[in-house]
């Protein structure tokens, strides 16, 4: 006789089988929800961003340098005005003199004896001059009591003049004797300090010859040569800026030359420079002078710049958008660069808000949150 009752196994299995399900769709639905949640994207809060203004100006200002030679007030060859080999150097390159101070000396043996006789020869006719003025003095009351001929008198009266003017000559002479011996040592015509030394001693030299360079100490000038279109708003007196050994100082300006150097299309403007500057004859010194440029623009800090390709510099200009304020890139031209700011033009209106830093962290089209306009203008960055 058959049974109708399923066996106890069969059922086990099913109950089973249906467990398994179960399980698999459960676990099923919790892995499409996690994917599911990892899909979703995440609502990122807009980068908070520093900005500036750009304002529109019709012209900017800019430093322009010119380089110049700082130059001593005088500056000369020097030499003996006699003929004479030189005996004697008093002075080496480099030393500081002072007016009047020996340098050089000539040999002076042979002017030291023509000066002897000469004094000799003006002793002689002193003597002559003495004893024909007492004969004329004698003679004078004789010819008026016609004891003597007034030719007589005549004679001895013409012979003190002859006398008279050979004593003048023979002391002109000895007065040029000891000029030339005065002028057989060369002194400093000025507080100077020494150049070069051009001859040595035992050098026969002529008059004129250069023996040494000469440059002044106590004053000094900056000979710069300045853009013709510049120096005609030079103002003479007024003192200047410029730079000598990356330091700063004001220098008066003493005049500017009239003439143009044809090549360099510039002239010389010279300044005073104080004498308590330790530079060297002809070391170089600049001048800054502010010159207006007319081109329209405004200014921005450099830090807002962003580099593209073929020289293109671009910003990221603030633009109001539906979703918020985003970065868009506009592009400019960069005219002046001026310590950390530079003056530029381009697709950035007056007004427009730019970011100012961390530009290289924000990519076009980014929302971003603005912080409050700096109280410090760009023109002072």
């Amino acid at each position: 006789m058959i049974s109708n009752n399923p066996p106890n196994g069969w059922a086990s299995n099913a109950i089973a089988f249906a467990t398994a399900v179960g399980i698999t769709a459960v676990v099923t639905v919790m892995l499409h929800a996690r994917v599911a949640a990892q899909e979703t994207p995440t609502t990122r809060a807009p980068m908070p961003v520093v900005q500036t203004q750009y304002r529109v100006q019709t012209s900017f200002e800019r430093e322009q340098r010119f380089l110049g030679l700082v130059q001593a007030a005088s500056r000369s060859q020097i030499g003996f005005e006699v003929p004479g080999a030189i005996a004697r150097i008093h002075v080496h390159e480099g030393q500081a003199v002072d007016a009047g101070d020996p340098l050089a000396s000539l040999d002076t043996q042979a002017l030291a004896a023509r000066r002897d006789a000469a004094a000799f020869a003006v002793e002689r006719a002193r003597a002559e001059l003495e004893l024909a003025t007492a004969r004329t003095t004698r003679q004078a009351p004789l010819v008026q009591s016609g004891a003597i001929s007034a030719q007589l008198f005549d004679d001895t009266r013409l012979a003190e003049k002859a006398i008279a003017s050979a004593l003048a000559a023979a002391q002109s002479q000895l007065d040029a004797l000891d000029i030339d011996l005065e002028k057989s040592v060369l002194r400093a015509p000025y507080a100077a300090r020494i150049g070069r030394q051009l001859l040595d001693r035992g050098a026969v030299t002529q008059p004129g010859t250069p023996v040494f360079t000469l440059t002044s100490i106590a004053e000094r000038e900056a000979h710069i040569g300045i853009a013709v279109e510049q120096a005609q708003y030079l103002e003479t007196g007024r003192t200047y800026p410029l730079q000598w050994r990356g330091q700063a100082m004001e220098a008066t300006l003493l005049a500017v030359r009239p003439d143009v150097n044809p090549i360099s299309m510039t002239t010389v403007a010279i300044f005073s420079v104080t004498a308590e500057l330790e530079a060297f004859d002809g070391e170089p010194v600049s001048v800054s002078l502010p010159r207006t440029e007319p081109e329209a623009g405004g200014w921005l800090p450099l830090s807002s710049l962003i580099e593209g390709e073929r020289g293109i510099w671009t910003v990221l200009a603030l633009r109001e958008r539906t979703g918020g304020t985003v970065a868009l890139r506009e592009a400019v031209e960069v005219l002046h660069v001026s310590g950390n700011r530079a003056y530029v033009r381009g697709s950035v209106n007056n007004g427009d808000r730019v970011i100012a830093d961390g530009v290289h962290r924000i990519a076009p089209g980014t929302l971003v949150a603005p912080l409050a306009l700096s109280s410090v203008a760009v023109s002072e960055l």
